[in-house]
C-alpha cells in the first residue's frame, strides 16, 4: 500500500482456511517481512465485500518505519496484556506520526481493559486503532497472526511510525429509542438490572422484539444485532455496545464490553441511511485529518452488525461509498466484533461502530 518496500504485511482472513497453511503460502512469498493479522467476520477491499476470502495490505516505503509484538494468554489480565502489547511502541523511535495497530480477541472479556492497558503505555499522543478478530458469527473462537503463528486469546500490534500524518475517523450511525435508563446492577460484561428491573424484559419490551426473540438464543442475537445500548460518558461522548446474548434464566443481557453500574444508557436503533450517513463522516473525519495530503490507503475496521443492517445492497454501497473517499488509493479492512479507536481521552473500545485509517 505504501512505497515499492514492504515493512509490515496485515492479514485479513476468513477462519474457513486452514491459517497456519495460509500464513505459510505468505511467508514463502513474502519472505521475513513482519506479519500481524486476524480471522475475520467478513473480508473488504476496494472491489467489495466478500466471505470466506483473504485480504493482505502491504506497508512500507521511505519515511516509514514498524515494530511488532504479541501478548499471548490475554484473558488473564487484559490490561496487562494491552500493555505488553504496546511496548513495541519503543521500537519506532520519534517518527513525527505515530500509531498503535490492535489486533484482538474480541472473544476473550472485557476489551476496554485492553485499551486502558494500551494507553497506559503508549499515552495521549499516539493513538490506537483496530479491531478484534471474527468467527463469521459463530462466537466460538478466533485467531490472531503473529509472523508464522496462528494463536487464541491473543492480542497482536504493530507499532507504526511515519513521516507523513494519519487519520483516524470513528462514527457508528445509531440514534437514541426513548428514555435514558440507569444500570442498576452490572457485573463485568453483564448486565442484570435496568431502572431496577430485569434487563432481559425491559430491552425486549421497550423495543417490541418479536415473539421468537423472547425464548430462542438465535433469535435474540439477531434481532440485538441492529438494537445496541448507547453509553453516557463524562466526556459527552456516546458510546455504542453491541448485545450479544440473553440468559433467559437469569434474564441478564451480555455485552463485548463491560457497562458500568450506575451508568446512563439507552436502546439505539439505525437504519441503511443512517449508517451509511456514517460512513460518509467517519471517511471525511480521518481524511480531514490528513489536511492537505492525499491518502496512500484507507483501513477500514466495520463491525459486523452495521453488515446486518446494511443487507447485501447496502454493503456494496458502503464499500463504494469508501472507496469513492480514497479516491483511487487502497482500500482494505474486515468485519469485526468490536473497533479501537482512541484519538483523545481514555476511552477508545466501541460497538456496531466504523472505524477508518487514513494512511498519507
Amino acid at each position: 500500500m505504501i512505497g515499492d518496500e514492504a515493512k509490515l504485511l496485515v492479514v485479513f482472513a476468513s477462519d474457513r482456511y486452514d491459517l497456519e497453511c495460509l500464513l505459510a503460502g505468505v511467508r514463502e512469498a513474502a519472505g521475513a517481512v513482519p506479519l500481524v493479522g486476524c480471522s475475520t467476520a467478513g473480508e473488504i477491499a476496494a472491489g467489495g465485500a466478500h466471505d470466506a476470502s483473504v485480504v493482505i495490505i502491504a506497508l512500507g516505503g521511505a519515511g516509514f518505519s514498524v515494530a511488532t509484538s504479541v501478548a499471548s494468554g490475554a484473558s488473564g489480565d487484559l490490561r496487562s496484556a494491552g500493555a505488553s502489547a504496546a511496548a513495541c511502541l519503543d521500537q519506532v523511535g520519534e517518527s513525527e506520526y505515530r500509531a498503535l495497530l490492535l489486533l484482538t480477541d474480541g472473544l476473550a472479556g472485557d476489551q476496554m481493559e485492553i485499551v486502558r492497558g494500551a494507553y497506559g503505555v503508549a499515552g495521549a499522543n499516539v493513538p490506537l486503532v483496530g479491531g478484534c478478530a471474527g468467527d463469521d458469527l459463530r462466537m466460538e473462537a478466533t485467531a490472531q497472526l503473529h509472523g508464522a503463528s496462528v494463536l487464541t486469546d491473543a492480542i497482536v500490534a504493530a507499532a507504526i511510525g511515519s513521516d507523513a500524518p494519519l487519520g483516524i475517523g470513528v462514527r457508528h450511525g445509531w440514534r437514541r429509542v426513548g428514555q435514558p435508563m440507569v444500570v442498576t446492577q452490572s457485573e463485568g460484561n453483564r448486565v442484570f438490572r435496568l431502572d431496577d428491573h430485569p434487563a432481559l424484559d425491559v430491552y425486549l419490551e421497550r423495543l417490541d422484539a418479536p415473539s421468537e426473540a423472547h425464548a430462542d438464543a438465535q433469535a435474540f442475537t439477531r434481532f440485538a444485532a441492529t438494537h445496541p445500548l448507547g453509553l453516557h460518558r463524562r466526556s459527552h461522548e456516546e458510546q455504542v455496545r453491541f448485545i450479544g446474548d440473553a440468559d433467559f434464566r437469569d434474564r441478564s443481557l451480555g455485552s463485548i464490553a463491560a457497562v458500568p453500574q450506575g451508568g446512563l444508557v439507552w436502546l439505539m436503533e439505525g437504519d441503511k441511511q443512517s449508517v451509511l450517513e456514517a460512513t460518509d463522516s467517519a471517511c471525511r473525519d480521518a481524511l480531514d485529518a490528513l489536511g492537505e495530503q492525499k491518502p496512500l490507503g484507507m483501513v477500514a475496521f466495520d463491525c459486523i452488525a452495521r453488515r446486518s443492517v446494511l443487507g447485501e445492497a447496502g454493503v456494496a454501497q458502503e464499500v463504494r461509498r469508501i472507496t469513492e473517499h480514497a479516491d483511487g488509493a487502497a482500500v482494505a479492512g474486515f468485519y469485526t466484533y468490536g473497533e479501537i479507536a482512541r484519538t483523545h481521552g481514555m476511552t477508545g473500545f466501541h460497538n456496531q461502530t466504523l472505524v477508518v485509517l487514513a494512511i498519507g
